[in-house]
């Protein structure tokens, strides 16, 4: 089991931005901009590209709607949407809110926020998605 199937089962605490009986979102806890979320599916399937065209189609239509939520949440020229990561065998996507395309660089260093200001972003953004 993955250490994102485990968030989404909730064995492991995360700040929850959004969810479907299919797939959850929760804030990256190294984020390089308030908002950075995580877009997983429930079940492990390690590349995106590996999913069905159906379950593929409703992945993106799930991060389309957080997407939403996190441009009404944090106002942005546009959220960044970037599928990468081979530290975590789990597909996923990072949905960033950026003004400019510096800000949804890896490289720079990371956010360092308080566990008060995860909750913040986080209660903010789920509030937006229970809105659509």
């Amino acid at each position: 089991m993955t250490i994102f199937s485990k968030i989404a089962a909730g064995e492991i605490p995360s700040y929850k931005c959004a969810e479907s009986d299919k797939f959850y979102a929760f804030l990256d806890i190294s984020p390089v901009a308030k908002g950075h979320t995580l877009v997983i599916p429930r079940h492990e399937v390690d590349y995106i590209f590996d999913m069905d065209d159906d379950e593929l189609a409703e992945f993106q239509l799930f991060a389309k709607k957080v997407a939403t939520a996190l441009k009404s949440a944090f106002p942005c020229r546009k959220v960044a949407q970037i599928v990468l990561g081979l530290e975590v065998p789990h597909a996923h996507i990072h949905l960033i809110p950026m003004q400019t395309e510096g800000d949804a660089d890896f490289r720079k260093e990371k956010l360092k926020l308080s566990e008060e200001e995860f909750k913040d972003i986080a209660g903010k953004i789920y509030a937006e998605f229970q809105k659509l």
